[in-house]
């Protein structure tokens, strides 16, 4: 099922298999941008964390995924946010066929 993304604030998108390949641990993504429980959601083959409040705790969160070894916006990427509250924006992740 589509996860919905916040509008005003920036979400960060990462796909799964990279974040468990990358040995990222959530309680520090939670502690670093100080996400409750409804602010870090796993559905399907996506890991999404947001709305982010603190920018400059992002951008240290992205090079901390990077010098991990995950690649911006193949691994994962940042979401502005930015679009009218009437517009909802959902993001799931890439169905791969079995044939």
């Amino acid at each position: 099922m589509p996860l919905q993304l916040a509008t005003n604030n920036p979400s960060l998108i990462i796909r799964r298999a990279a974040f468990e390949r990358a040995g990222i641990i959530r309680a520090v993504i939670d502690e670093r941008l100080g996400l409750t429980d409804q602010e870090f959601r796993v559905e399907g083959d996506l890991v999404v964390a947001g709305p982010i409040l603190d920018d400059s705790a992002l951008q240290d969160l992205i090079a901390d995924f990077e010098n991990a070894g995950l690649v911006y916006f193949e691994d994962f990427f940042d979401l502005s946010g930015n679009w009218p509250e009437w517009l909802v924006v959902f993001v799931g992740g890439q169905r791969v066929s079995d044939a």
